[in-house]
């Protein structure tokens, strides 16, 4: 607890809670003797005075960690002044580069939004992180871009060229359009500059680009650069001919089942690579729109859009992490998800027989339903039904598997690819096919 908070709660309860005033007045007066050395040792650091610093703390160290009212420490004063002597005093007697204050702000953040590049190498060399909202002693500083240096894959916006640019999709946050970077067709999401300023649209936005330049599989969508200096902020990753799974379901149809088990393949394996332990990404809104298709022979599929994935670090292969909301699009939604329970990894793989059934069936999963009745319908435990041909006793197992209602009996996309493989071994040949599906 820290001394700002405890002093407002114990010298009212000394007051009224003892039998014996004598005791209380003692109480009084080591509280006071408390809050005045907590005041001295802030006032100290606050006046650059590194020796009645030090004597403060050769009498009690634990002042090291002494807060005011805002939990502000004294290495939170020293480091918005920039006093190196006082800063490496704290630091000697244990004080805590990290500590946040009422604003979430550390000593580094601070020195940061203060300039004080001195004390910002210091806090750095000792751990120091910057983070919080830098609005306590000083203006709010515009965001950063996502990472501190200057980046290679940061983008001129004058290098993307808009005269023939074609609309992909539109959403509550901006737009993504087809555009042209360096003569190469690429697809642009532009952030609504009336959003531009919004911060926690920034931080979905930065935390996506630093997802994206993490990745690099051939069956997720390649990450070419951002635009972050300059407004609006926009992604660039590359542009895909064949468009989305959804709309060539649409057109299409049915698939064959070797069709269904080609694809399945290629999204298991880029969704086996974004399991992959211990940084775990899991994608939260996994559907037939964010599949791309790479050409007009519908030969390769990638995994895309990134905007609701959560990078997680796991401990253990049997860690379930605390995230819970409706996050993704109802109709492939794991009941866990709907339901606002804990959840892990696994609501990708429900998604996953949810693609797969749409795939061989021809037809969205219960689309009877409108989206939230789907997911309702689901969370009550029912599944789709199986009606085409195509589901052989194999596929039917997978599938049912991966939409299990315990998450803990669905299979990793490791193994979901082991079984894909094996199913494609044992098909026969496609033209088989045409006799059960005619």
């Amino acid at each position: 607890m820290s001394s700002g908070s405890s002093i407002g709660g114990d010298s009212s309860g000394s007051a009224g809670g003892k039998g014996c005033s004598g005791l209380a007045d003692k109480d009084k007066q080591k509280e006071k003797a408390r809050v005045s050395r907590t005041s001295l040792i802030l006032w100290h650091a606050h006046q650059n005075d590194a020796a009645a610093v030090r004597k403060l703390l050769e009498e009690d160290p634990s002042l090291v960690q002494a807060r005011d009212y805002d939990y502000r420490t004294p290495l939170h004063v020293a480091s918005l002044h920039g006093w190196i002597d006082v800063a490496k005093c704290l630091i000697e007697y244990g004080a805590d580069v990290n500590a946040q204050d009422r604003w979430k702000n550390t000593p580094l953040a601070d020195a940061e939004g203060a300039k004080k590049y001195g004390m910002i190498e210091l806090l750095k060399s000792y751990g120091g992180l910057s983070y919080g909202q830098s609005g306590s002693h000083f203006e709010p500083k515009p965001v950063l871009p996502p990472l501190p240096n200057k980046c290679d894959w940061e983008i001129d916006p004058s290098e993307l060229d808009f005269s023939n640019s074609a609309m992909i999709g539109k959403g509550s946050f901006g737009e993504i359009l087809k555009a042209h970077w360096r003569g190469t067709p690429v697809a642009v999401k532009r952030i609504l500059p009336s959003l531009s300023d919004d911060r926690l649209v920034i931080q979905d936005f930065r935390h996506e680009v630093n997802l994206l330049v993490k990745l690099r599989h051939p069956n997720v969508v390649q990450f070419l650069g951002a635009v972050t200096e300059k407004k609006p902020l926009m992604l660039i990753t590359e542009y895909l001919r064949g468009g989305d799974l959804h709309q060539y379901l649409k057109e299409k149809g049915s698939l064959s089942p070797s069709t269904a088990i080609n694809f399945a393949l290629d999204i298991a394996r880029g969704m086996a690579y974004l399991h992959n332990e211990p940084n775990v990404i899991i994608h939260r809104d996994l559907k037939p729109r964010n599949v791309l298709i790479v050409n007009s022979s519908a030969d390769h599929l990638k995994v895309g859009d990134f905007g609701l994935s959560k990078l997680i670090k796991v401990q253990n292969s049997h860690d379930v992490y605390k995230m819970t909301g409706e996050t993704g699009s109802y109709r492939y939604m794991a009941p866990e998800v709907f339901k606002h329970r804990r959840y892990d990894k696994k609501v990708d793989v429900f998604s996953f027989a949810m693609i797969l059934y749409e795939m061989l069936e021809g037809d969205s999963p219960l689309s009877g339903y409108e989206p939230y009745e789907a997911a309702k319908y689901v969370a009550e435990g029912h599944r789709p039904l199986f009606r085409s041909k195509g589901f052989t006793p194999d596929l039917r197992d997978l599938t049912e598997q991966c939409w299990a209602a315990d998450m803990n009996q669905r299979p990793s996309f490791l193994e979901i690819l082991k079984r894909l493989e094996k199913i494609k071994e044992n098909l026969p040949a496609d033209h088989h096919w045409n006799i059960f599906n005619s």
